[in-house]
């Protein structure tokens, strides 16, 4: 079966500066599972990326292997994309930046894409300081390949299979304030109110912008344990057996203040707590931000909002003294500028 996306525009859509409806940043129809999160977080860099009157066509979308890279498809459709390979992302987005610095980087991955595979060159990218925007839409396991846990789950949590979470838990907010990242949040899928304001921020910060965003999956945030979830309801309802069910569920959705916490309930019946930082929260001492991650989980708490910013960072490009103008705009004199410049160019060296 194949689906085809509406062209019908409603004539009376608000515009932005660019003339642009909100339209006109969407992308093809997603194919993923009905209420998930990170299709809230596609509607939420649209709706950024609209109101910062962002044009498609000057931003440069990448992502790695997972359901979090197949969001990219989802937005933009008239900007630049690539979709890489299993945590390798960063490498094709940093030499994608450094032949066209001119370009918005919005680089979309997942907590396996980064903090499995690719957690070497999530690690570079960072101390690297390019000048990007780095999502990672995190749900603890491998949607795609059903379910198994991922390196950010909790320590002590099971999946759908039962399987128990052993170890210690990466957590990508923490590594990338000890690895010098400029820009670094963490925020929920459902709660658009704090999401879209830092998205805008993270695409309008220079230098490298971090934010973990907790999406809860639909299909395997349940297990074994579990009163509420589809294989016990299933099991008590039939005899028969479940397989790959994927049920039409709704979207999770958060609103509260800044200082305080809210429960979430999840689709299998277990309870989030997520806490938003203070309004004068002092996002300037990374190593205090690191404390107060680390304080609010022993607690059981998702700490939200904006950890650290530093507004004077300076990025890739300044660091190695590249050259401004894109690759493709370089000309033949540039590129071969004659023996006379190789001739002096050598005898630097003697």
């Amino acid at each position: 079966m194949s689906f085809i996306k509406s062209t019908f525009r409603h004539p009376r859509l608000p515009v932005n500066d660019l003339g642009l409806t909100y339209r006109d940043y969407e992308g093809a129809l997603s194919t993923l599972c009905a209420g998930c999160g990170h299709d809230s977080i596609t509607s939420a860099i649209i709706q950024a990326c609209h109101e910062l009157s962002i044009q498609p066509s000057e931003v440069a979308k990448l992502s790695g292997i997972g359901c979090s890279s197949k969001a990219p498809n989802y937005f933009l459709n008239k900007a630049h994309g690539f979709n890489s390979v299993h945590g390798r992302m960063p490498s094709v987005a940093t030499g994608a930046n450094l032949a066209n610095q001119d370009l918005l980087y919005l680089a979309m991955s997942g907590d396996g894409d980064s903090a499995s595979i690719g957690f070497g060159q999530f690690a570079h990218v960072v101390r690297r300081q390019l000048n990007m925007v780095y999502m990672v839409a995190n749900n603890g396991v491998y949607g795609l390949t059903k379910g198994q846990l991922a390196a950010t789950a909790d320590k002590g949590v099971k999946n759908k299979a039962g399987d128990l979470s052993l170890f210690t838990d990466i957590d990508l907010c923490v590594m990338a304030l000890q690895l010098g990242a400029s820009f670094v949040a963490r925020s929920f899928s459902g709660d658009k109110q704090q999401l879209v304001p830092l998205l805008k921020a993270a695409m309008s910060h220079k230098g490298f912008a971090f934010i973990d965003i907790v999406s809860p999956c639909v299909t395997f945030n349940n297990h074994s344990g579990s009163t509420r979830s589809y294989d016990y309801v299933h099991d008590h309802i039939t005899t028969a057996a479940v397989t790959d069910f994927v049920p039409v569920k709704k979207e999770i959705t958060s609103s509260c203040d800044s200082g305080e916490s809210e429960d979430v309930c999840l689709h299998d019946g277990s309870i989030m707590r997520i806490k938003k930082l203070q309004t004068d929260y002092d996002c300037s001492n990374a190593s205090q931000a690191i404390v107060d991650i680390e304080k609010h989980k022993k607690a059981g708490d998702i700490l939200t909002g904006l950890f650290y910013l530093e507004p004077t960072a300076s990025d890739f490009h300044e660091i190695n003294d590249t050259n401004d103008m894109p690759l493709n705009k370089l000309t033949q004199d540039s590129l071969c500028p004659g023996s006379r410049v190789l001739t002096g160019i050598n005898d630097s060296f003697r």
